[in-house]
């Protein structure tokens, strides 16, 4: 397995309640997260799902919350052609910093084919964490999401 990583932070104007919540819940990441609603117990050790369009489209384990702050989880796709050792790990990490929240994610345990170089595209975790994260962010401060682009 490698140790390679993906980091991508960004500043929301929100405060970390409502960001949890958006990680959190179903009703949340669907509307910023490509469809995918996720469902867990939120309980470490139990399980993390993102099913998108009713299809089963993440799974994982919970390894770490503390809540508002930190959010850690494996990351299976069943639809990755990537033989794997391990499961790579999503882990948000979360800072108030007065009226912004400072959000850092970062994807870990990943191996060379897990980065795209193609900029054009939502094709690996580099293009598709910016995307979703700054649909994120857009749906946080305006309660509106991005316009939908197929690249």
């Amino acid at each position: 397995m490698s140790n390679q990583k993906f980091v991508y932070t960004t500043y929301i104007r929100t405060n970390p309640d409502r960001l949890w919540q958006a990680l959190t819940t179903s009703e949340d990441t669907e509307r910023y997260f490509f469809n995918s609603k996720v469902q867990s117990t939120w309980q470490v050790g139990e399980n993390v799902t993102f099913f998108r369009d009713s299809k089963l489209d993440v799974t994982g384990e919970l390894l770490e919350l503390e809540q508002c702050k930190k959010l850690s989880y494996t990351w299976t796709s069943p639809e990755d052609p990537t033989l794997r050792n391990e499961p790579t790990v999503v882990t948000f990490l979360i800072k108030e910093l007065e009226e912004t929240v400072k959000l850092t994610l970062i994807h870990s345990q990943l191996v060379e084919s897990d980065i795209v170089e193609d900029s054009d595209t939502f094709w690996g975790l580099n293009n598709g964490w910016p995307a979703i994260l700054s649909n994120l962010k857009s749906y946080l401060e305006s309660g509106n999401t991005l316009k939908a682009i197929h690249a």
